[in-house]
C-alpha cells in the first residue's frame, strides 16, 4: 500500500522534550492507566521514539526484574537522558538503549509483548516500512499502541496509519483513550 499522506520531514529536537516531560503529564498520560492489562511482569516492551523516557521508566517498573524494555530513539541525547533517569530509578538492568537510524529501527533479537509509538509515527518518512518492521518485532497476539498529537495530526492521517497497519497484519482493538491524542491499539494476528 502506498504511503499517500507524507509525514513532516523533521524530528522533534531533544530539548523540546522537556516541555512534554513534567509532573503535570502524569495527570494527562498516566502510565498505570494506559498500560493496565497491556504489560505484565516478565514481559518485553519496546518504546519507539522514547524521548527522555517518560514511558520507558514506567514500563520498566511494570515488567519487573524478569522483564525488559527496549528504549529506541533516533537522537543520542534522548537516550542519554533515559539512561540517567533509569540509573536514578534503579531500573537500568531492565532497559536496553538502542539508537535507531532514520530509515530503520535496526532492533534485532527482540519479540515484544507491547510496542509503543507515542507522538512519533507522523514523523516517520516511510510509515508502511516502519509498521512492517514493528510487526516483525511483535509476538503473535502482542499489542502496538499508537498515539498521535491531536493538535497537528488529523484523523485522516491516523486513519492512513490504521490502513497501513491492517495491511501489515495488525488489527485495531479497543484500547485506552489518551488526552490530547488520537489513539489506536493494534493486536498482531496469531
Amino acid at each position: 500500500m502506498k504511503n499517500t499522506i507524507p509525514p513532516p520531514e523533521r524530528t522533534c529536537p531533544w530539548w523540546l522534550a522537556y516541555t512534554f516531560d513534567n509532573p503535570l503529564r502524569r495527570w494527562l498520560h498516566d502510565p498505570d492507566e494506559i498500560f493496565a492489562g497491556l504489560i505484565k511482569p516478565g514481559q518485553t516492551a519496546i518504546d519507539v521514539g522514547c524521548g527522555m523516557g517518560y514511558f520507558t521508566i514506567a514500563m520498566a517498573s511494570m515488567v519487573g526484574p524478569e522483564g525488559r524494555v527496549v528504549a529506541v530513539d533516533l537522537q543520542e541525547q534522548m537516550l542519554k537522558r533515559v539512561k540517567k533517569r533509569a540509573e536514578r530509578a534503579g531500573l537500568i538492568p531492565r532497559i536496553q538503549l538502542h539508537q535507531c537510524g532514520p530509515d530503520s529501527l535496526g532492533v534485532s533479537g527482540v519479540q515484544a509483548d507491547l510496542v509503543l509509538a507515542f507522538w512519533m509515527v507522523h514523523e516517520v518518512k516511510d510509515r508502511a516500512s516502519f509498521i512492517r518492521e514493528v510487526h516483525g518485532l511483535m509476538k503473535p497476539g502482542a499489542h502496538f499502541l499508537v498515539a498521535e498529537p491531536r493538535m497537528h495530526v488529523s484523523a485522516e492521517n491516523v486513519q492512513h496509519t490504521v490502513e497501513l497497519a491492517q495491511a501489515a497484519g495488525l488489527s485495531p482493538v479497543a484500547g485506552p483513550k489518551l488526552g490530547w491524542s488520537r489513539t489506536v491499539l493494534f493486536r498482531r494476528k496469531v
